[in-house]
């Protein structure tokens, strides 16, 4: 069985798509439909732009999304997902590949997530780290003794792989988390660059405008089950899909359970659909025994 899975915020890079565009008529049109969608030309900013340029949120999450989702539709006659499933804003990418919303719907639903997140990010200042070669169960109970005694917010934010979590912070919380997860045995805590603290308390404010937005759009029964973040469970209930989708922005990405799950499922080989090779790495780290590849 196929597992066609779709990556998140991190892996865009300068020139992404413009090939894309340049040899295919539909991916063409698509393209241009976003722009028109979107309101400026980020086609133009995704083929030629910079690093710096391409970091931005308003960017960023809507060109992962165009990328991934116009790369499985140019691939439509031989993609035929069994199950699909997106790390964090690739799950919407994952929705339209299993016909759980439309490409127009989608994509005005991440410029939606996209606007309302740089709006969190700016209420409070607040970070992620990551965590590798640390137990999780040791580093969540770090999270709670923080929580607990020093009235700061860290929460597990993205269970990637075995060996490789990451955590989402108040500033001050995640200085300390990172000093407390080296002395208990991590071998890195590296704090990132990235605007807040996704998949934390702070991106309540985020979680209740779109949920308006979510509710308000029409969900279609998919073809194939969509393993999602939050609960790492096979859904196809619309209902059920628009929930968790609402509860992802504040809850943890269950990566490694949502892998694990997959194959539980009868997944033998996982497809990477969109820009870069992260999702590749994970799920390899997940199951070494697993066949990966990408469109």
């Amino acid at each position: 069985m196929k597992a066609y899975i779709f990556p998140g915020q991190g892996s865009q890079f300068p020139g992404m798509g413009k090939e894309l565009y340049e040899s295919d008529a539909l991916a063409k049109e698509l393209f241009e439909k976003a722009n028109e969608i979107i309101g400026f030309r980020i086609s133009d900013t995704m083929f030629s732009g910079t690093e710096k340029e391409l970091k931005q949120t308003n960017v960023t999450q809507p060109a992962i999304f165009i990328h991934s989702v116009i790369l499985a539709k140019t691939k439509e006659a031989e993609f035929k997902p069994d199950m699909v499933a997106g790390h964090s804003l690739g799950e919407f990418s994952s929705l339209v590949a299993n016909k759980s919303l439309s490409f127009e719907d989608g994509l005005r639903l991440v410029i939606a997530r996209a606007n309302a997140m740089q709006k969190a990010c700016e209420v409070e200042p607040s970070t992620m780290a990551a965590i590798l070669a640390l137990d999780d169960k040791i580093a969540e109970n770090i999270c709670l003794d923080i929580s607990n005694n020093d009235g700061e917010i860290v929460v597990p934010a993205n269970y990637n792989c075995p060996g490789q979590l990451v955590i989402s912070g108040s500033i001050k919380g995640i200085e300390i988390a990172c000093k407390m997860m080296t002395e208990a045995g991590a071998r890195r805590a590296l704090v990132l660059s990235v605007g807040g603290a996704f998949h934390s308390p702070f991106m309540e404010p985020a979680r209740i405008e779109l949920s308006d937005a979510i509710n308000s759009t029409n969900f279609n029964t998919p073809v194939c089950p969509i393993y999602q973040n939050v609960n790492a469970q096979a859904v196809i209930n619309p209902e059920e899909i628009k929930k968790n989708l609402i509860a992802q922005l504040t809850a943890p990405v269950r990566w490694t359970q949502t892998v694990e799950n997959m194959i539980a499922g009868g997944a033998t080989s996982f497809i990477e659909v969109g820009p870069g090779k992260v999702l590749q790495g994970l799920v390899k780290k997940i199951n070494k025994d697993l066949t990966v590849g990408s469109i």
